[in-house]
């Protein structure tokens, strides 16, 4: 089983890259060897759908992995407290349209594509790797992605009352909407590190959402070395 760790950012996952160097010292072409015959990549995209989309993609295209994780903090609509580990079971791009008279109208409301055209379900990204997800333990939440972090009161209302989104991010609908287009097994784990709204870092605990996200990091690593490859096939 070839694994990818992406991240936005290297600082997210070093608890983690650390961990995997302290466990096989040498490193092998990209890949950080584990204690079994499987192998460890790290790539961190870039911040954002485009250099995340470009990331993967370019990845993908030099050695295709079995598995990619995505790990990384997030802000929370729903007043989670910091440092909540989640497994984000579907991704909303919650930016993707138009804001006009107040109200945000997405590509299926303006009829510029179906929202069950594949990979869309119901307008939604969602992850069919249903014993990925399980393995994790964590709670399987919604997810909305956006380009621009969301602090107006007027758009948080909206995203709430129309996305039902748990988390918000920046990478993730990249990830789920590469990976299902390649058919290539994935999960995306977010540690809330603020509420979203006006961008006061003093009331942020980054630190602490990445000190929790690392340990389930690890915690699922080494979960997913007692496992066979039958855990990458999806389920309906």
């Amino acid at each position: 089983m070839d694994i990818l760790l992406a991240a936005a950012t290297s600082f997210e996952i070093q608890p983690t890259i650390d961990f995997l160097r302290a466990e096989s010292p040498t490193r092998i072409s990209d890949a950080v060897p584990t204690r079994t015959t499987r192998t460890i990549a790290t790539l961190i995209t870039g911040v954002g759908s485009t250099a995340t989309t470009w990331s993967l993609m370019r990845q993908i295209n030099h050695h295709r992995p079995d598995l990619i994780i995505q790990a990384g903090i997030a802000g929370c609509f729903t007043g989670r407290p910091h440092g909540d580990v989640l497994a984000v079971e579907e991704e909303v791009l919650a930016d993707l349209g138009v804001w006009e008279d107040h109200r945000f109208n997405s590509l299926f409301d303006l009829k510029l594509t179906g929202p069950d055209i594949p990979p869309f379900s119901s307008g939604r990204l969602i992850n069919p790797y249903r014993r990925l997800l399980h393995l994790t333990a964590l709670e399987p939440v919604r997810s909305a992605t956006v380009n621009e972090i969301t602090t107006d009161p007027d758009r948080i209302r909206w995203h709430q009352q129309n996305t039902a989104a748990v988390v918000e991010g920046m990478e993730g609908g990249a990830l789920h909407y590469v990976c299902l287009r390649e058919k290539i097994a994935f999960l995306q784990l977010r540690a809330v590190s603020n509420d979203i709204g006006v961008r006061d870092k003093t009331k942020w605990d980054i630190r602490l959402a990445i000190g929790r996200l690392n340990e389930e990091l690890i915690r699922l690593l080494e979960q997913l070395n007692k496992q066979d490859n039958t855990v990458l096939q999806p389920t309906n």
